[in-house]
């Protein structure tokens, strides 16, 4: 579409009112607060997509936490999630610090992107069908825009449907943890647990399988 940007599509996201239950949501969230952030002043609003225009490697979460990205405003940053993501990106390489607690915290991202299937935090972070679907277009906008992406990492399997019904990808592919999904056009798909609390405390998902799968695509992305 003539005009679209990533800074367009950031703008559109911000400013987005199209889902009635996730606006009362993200915004009650906002002004409630939770004790040990009632300092902060909440984002409060969608959060668009952070990271290097020219990716190569394009990560796609479920959907900002409600005290993480809803209360900082920059995807997986600012609870136990993100600090998973960032710290493995680093390590790979894709982050030039571990940190990942607020928008001036001085993070950059190289040669990757993160974003998410559904832009406000949702109730029980579950968002309904109607709300992915509403919020799709702009996941499609940014895959036309992140025109160097070799490699997609879906964190979880609502991120991989996100991710399917976004490419139009018939028969939709069944999510397994390093699952690779290679796409007609020379992209590659790896599949990934999401670094979700309960992921991560049961051992379902350890620092080392993160790694492997950055890793992996590291491998992709820069082929001997």
């Amino acid at each position: 579409m003539t005009g679209e940007s990533l800074e367009t599509t950031a703008a559109d996201v911000i400013a987005c009112r199209r889902c009635p239950r996730l606006v009362w949501w993200r915004e009650k969230v906002a002004r409630e607060k939770k004790a040990a952030y009632r300092d902060w002043e909440y984002w409060g609003r969608p959060v668009p997509g952070f990271g290097d225009a020219g990716a190569r490697l394009l990560v796609v979460g479920l959907a900002p936490a409600a005290h993480g990205g809803n209360r900082t405003g920059r995807i997986f940053t600012g609870d136990r999630s993100g600090d998973w993501l960032y710290r493995a990106l680093h390590r790979a390489g894709f982050a030039n610090q571990a940190a990942s607690a607020g928008r001036d915290d001085g993070l950059r991202l190289t040669e990757a992107y993160v974003t998410a299937v559904v832009r406000c935090a949702p109730p029980g972070n579950r968002p309904a069908p109607d709300e992915r679907d509403s919020c799709l277009p702009y996941l499609e906008r940014e895959l036309r825009l992140l025109a160097d992406v070799r490699v997609i990492v879906p964190l979880g399997a609502f991120a991989l449907e996100g991710v399917a019904r976004a490419l139009g990808l018939r028969p939709r592919p069944a999510f397994a943890h390093r699952r690779e999904i290679a796409l007609a056009d020379g992209r590659t798909i790896i599949c990934s647990f999401h670094p979700s609390q309960q992921n991560t405390f049961t051992g379902r998902l350890t620092e080392a399988m993160l790694d492997a799968v950055f890793g992996r695509a590291r491998e992709l992305i820069e082929p001997l």
